[in-house]
């Protein structure tokens, strides 16, 4: 029996050592991130210089700074008032998606989930058929909608679509289903109506599921690229943070780091105080990735 219990102590430290391992690889990239934004131009330059200049030799990477430096943190939060509208431009195209997606996603959600109605089938198999076409096939007919509207080039071109977002709809109808019968036909005995029901049970037994499309929203249209880059193409002034990385230089690859970790923080607390609302909201959509 003590043989046993040493072996499987032995094992345990073993998967714990390889988990270990594996944690650090995947830790590896935010932590450079992170070091080199303390990292000035000539140190950033002597290690990743070879990558930058596509010239002959190894890119290297110090554990950390040998020099560090507050410079390019400066640079990018004092002397480039372009990173502060672009940073707002993120915000007005994804904070009106998030409140709007509640007020239309929840209830349309709930509808599926507890009201009939003719076409109810066909219009959910809909949903889904457009949940899981990517954008690059609803771009060209996206595209014409909003233009003939006169919202491209404008926040709302951004914003309308993903407003009518199905995926949400997909996560909270699973959620709803959850909800036991027994208390909404108890609710309607009581002379609850609908409408008390929805705000009463709906929601609060709802909460975690609303969590997760809050944090599953707000990843997706904070790091969006390919729809602000094609609704507002003539537009610069109006493009997010995430366009405003590929815009630097080879000579400010320190502000580079500092803007994509200043642009990842908001999402990283976001999904360390919502990770267990995430899981569930995966779980109930079937996702494995």
């Amino acid at each position: 029996m003590f043989v046993n219990l040493r072996h499987k102590k032995i094992k345990s430290a073993i998967k714990t050592f390889i988990l270990f391992i594996f944690t650090l690889f995947v830790w590896l990239p935010v932590w450079m991130l992170f070091s080199g934004s303390f990292m000035g131009a000539d140190e950033i330059y002597k290690n990743i210089g070879p990558v930058l200049n596509q010239k002959e030799g190894m890119a290297v990477w110090a554990v950390f700074p040998q020099y560090p430096t507050l410079r390019p943190m400066a640079e990018l939060l004092l002397d480039s008032p372009k990173f502060f509208v672009m940073f707002w431009n993120s915000c007005i195209q994804v904070i009106p998606v998030l409140l709007g997606q509640l007020l239309i996603a929840v209830p349309a959600a709930w509808g599926f989930a507890w009201f009939e109605f003719k076409g109810k089938r066909i219009l959910f198999t809909v949903y889904i058929i457009l949940m899981v076409l990517p954008f690059q096939v609803t771009m060209v007919s996206g595209y014409l909608v909003l233009y003939r509207l006169g919202f491209v080039d404008t926040h709302l071109a951004v914003i309308l679509p993903n407003l009518f977002s199905t995926f949400p709809v997909f996560i909270m109808v699973k959620f709803f289903k959850a909800v036991p019968a027994a208390l909404i036909e108890a609710a309607k005995l009581d002379g609850a109506g609908d409408f008390c029901i929805f705000t009463r049970i709906g929601i609060p037994m709802g909460s975690s599921g609303i969590l997760s499309i809050v944090i599953l929203g707000f990843l997706e249209y904070w790091n969006a690229i390919e729809q602000p880059l094609t609704f507002l193409a003539r537009r610069k002034e109006l493009w997010p943070l995430p366009l405003y990385l590929p815009d630097i230089t080879a000579g400010k690859a320190g502000a580079a780091f500092v803007a994509s970790a200043v642009m990842m923080i908001p999402a990283l607390l976001l999904f360390l105080y919502g990770q267990k609302y995430l899981e569930q909201g995966i779980a109930a959509s079937g996702l494995k990735e």
